[in-house]
């Protein structure tokens, strides 16, 4: 829900609305994930940008985003500033067990990564190849169709530097829910129990 409808439903100012909503996103974000996937599960990996090219010369206003998703699971996404190898292994060696069998695109980001994974698969979606057999990318692809249709519908648009909050919002709806067996109340329960701890200002969502 966006903050300018929660503002017209409670009552309150878009400001106070809008800083609400971020504290929400704050509580779905796990102070102590555990490791994605494991020993006969599959990982996928991919990257997506959103936006439009800038009309500025040198300066690209698409945002960078890349994002694992376990097959039957939990998807962690991560907005980077630019998507190197780096920025992928990070993700990734960070994120995923490395008993877990890797499915990706042809991209050269997962050759040399791919190497310490118990297997690791691609798809070649240059020559239009989008599943063969089990290997593919179509679980992390639909994650990525879920988010930005949310954000086109719900949110229509996000600052860069608020990206990442989004980003947890979607990776938490979808990693909670009803086909894992999680329904809207213990999904709300699990966000509450997340605010424990934490402290959000309005000065540090300024300033994210």
């Amino acid at each position: 829900m966006s903050s300018h409808q929660l503002h017209r439903m409670l009552g309150v100012t878009y400001k106070t609305a809008w800083f609400m909503s971020h504290r929400i996103r704050e509580g779905m974000v796990s102070s102590n994930p555990g490791p994605m996937g494991g020993e006969g599960k599959v990982i996928e990996a991919d990257e997506t940008y959103m936006g439009h090219a800038s009309e500025i010369p040198h300066k690209n206003t698409k945002r960078k985003i890349v994002a694992l998703v376990e097959r039957g699971g939990p998807v962690r996404s991560f907005s980077v500033k630019r998507v190197t190898g780096g920025a992928v292994a990070k993700a990734l060696f960070m994120n995923a067990d490395r008993k877990s069998d890797l499915m990706t695109d042809e991209s050269n980001l997962y050759v040399g990564i791919g190497k310490h994974y118990a297997s690791h698969e691609t798809v070649n979606h240059g020559e239009r190849e989008y599943a063969r057999d089990a290997v593919s990318t179509n679980t992390i692809e639909g994650v990525f169709s879920i988010f930005k249709r949310g954000m086109v519908g719900t949110y229509q648009h996000c600052g860069e530097q608020h990206l990442q909050r989004y980003l947890n919002e979607f990776d938490f709806r979808y990693s909670n829910r009803a086909k894992l067996g999680i329904n809207d109340t213990m999904r709300a329960e699990i966000a509450i129990k997340g605010i424990e701890g934490k402290r959000l200002t309005y000065r540090r969502i300024g300033q994210a």
